[in-house]
């Protein structure tokens, strides 16, 4: 890597596959990466993804054609496979001339098959090495590895474990996730086979994101010990910072959990216009992939309501904040276009410091 970060490319199997200057992706985090981010992030020269879960389909629709509007460079959309609507979303992502498609669940073999026909290029997310093996030789094109550090729905292996495993695995890109903030966390990946980064929290604490400040600043006050995993908001173990509301969470009875669940089931029923049966619909598959119970597939309704709360309207107080453990290392707001100017300059510092380095 040479050269200033914004004129010169760095080419790895992600920048090749994808079209983007550099190996870094902005992940696709509900109610957080919408136009005004992916589009910043894609103008960078990441790879931006677009958070599509949290929208209604005419609301992504619309958001694909604004990042459009905003820049000629590559981006994504994050879909879930087991959604009821999924071949509409996949509709649009074709229609619309989408780069990327990724999966925070395994997409079954024919919609990578009808994405990969259309030119699309298919990077499901996944925690663990049979997972990415088995979409692999579905056709997937990449794959997003995140460790355990990383935020929202998380496992309990570390990044610097799974990576290794996954990368002599696959034969395809392997994009690391999972505590990943600067240049030097880059040139780690790329030492472990990786072909890239994907972050979250530390896009979410840019200038360009749309969360609110003053949410903004309790990720910045927080350290490493604050973010914490627990599976009180919807059965499965969530990473996220440690609040009131998550100590209530934690505190909760069953009962009172499952009534909760049902509220905001009901919620999101009228936020994503999806009626009761695409929603029951959503739930069989969710149950069906996930081996989860009935009893953690309405606990599941918690998330978008509760991230909602404090990612949209600034109510931690009623809401949650989904974040990776990197978040206790992050002090500051800068833009994407700067952050990713640091990480390719801190990138090459941390090159030219190894040994036997020119």
């Amino acid at each position: 890597m040479t050269g200033a970060a914004g004129s010169v490319p760095v080419p790895t199997a992600l920048t090749e596959l994808t079209g983007v200057r550099y190996p870094i992706v902005q992940t696709g985090m509900g109610w957080v990466a919408g136009p005004r981010l992916v589009s910043a992030s894609a103008r960078a020269g990441a790879l931006g993804i677009l958070a599509s879960a949290t929208m209604t389909v005419e609301q992504l629709r619309a958001a694909v054609r604004e990042v459009k509007s905003r820049t000629e460079a590559p981006f994504g959309v994050n879909l879930r496979a087991d959604a009821g609507d999924a071949g509409e979303r996949v509709r649009i992502i074709i229609d619309e001339g989408v780069r990327v498609a990724s999966f925070a669940l395994a997409p079954s073999k024919d919609l990578i098959a009808r994405l990969k026909d259309a030119g699309v290029v298919v990077i499901p997310s996944i925690g663990a090495r049979r997972h990415a093996e088995k979409v692999a030789t579905w056709g997937a094109d990449a794959v997003m590895v995140q460790g355990g550090e990383g935020g929202g729905h998380t496992g309990d292996v570390a990044t610097t474990v799974l990576l290794p495993q996954v990368v002599d695995a696959v034969d395809i890109p392997v994009i690391a996730a999972g505590g990943f903030h600067d240049g030097r966390g880059l040139v780690a990946a790329l030492a472990f086979g990786a072909a890239g980064i994907g972050m979250g929290t530390r896009f979410l604490l840019t200038s360009d994101s749309t969360v609110p400040d003053a949410v903004k600043a309790k990720y910045l006050a927080a350290g490493v010990k604050e973010v914490i995993v627990t599976t009180q908001v919807d059965g499965l173990p969530h990473r996220m910072l440690r609040t009131a509301m998550v100590d209530s969470l934690e505190r909760s009875g069953r009962a009172a959990s499952l009534l909760r669940a049902v509220r905001h089931a009901s919620a999101f029923r009228k936020e994503s216009g999806a009626s009761w049966p695409r929603l029951v619909r959503d739930g069989l598959a969710m149950k069906h992939g996930r081996e989860l119970t009935w009893s953690q597939v309405l606990l599941a309704a918690n998330t978008p309501m509760l991230l909602k709360a404090s990612m949209v309207e600034g109510r931690t107080d009623i809401g949650v904040m989904a974040s990776g453990q990197v978040a206790g290392l992050i002090d500051d707001l800068p833009s994407c276009a700067e952050l990713v100017e640091r990480i390719m300059d801190e990138a090459r510092t941390a090159l030219k410091a190894l040994p036997g380095a020119d």
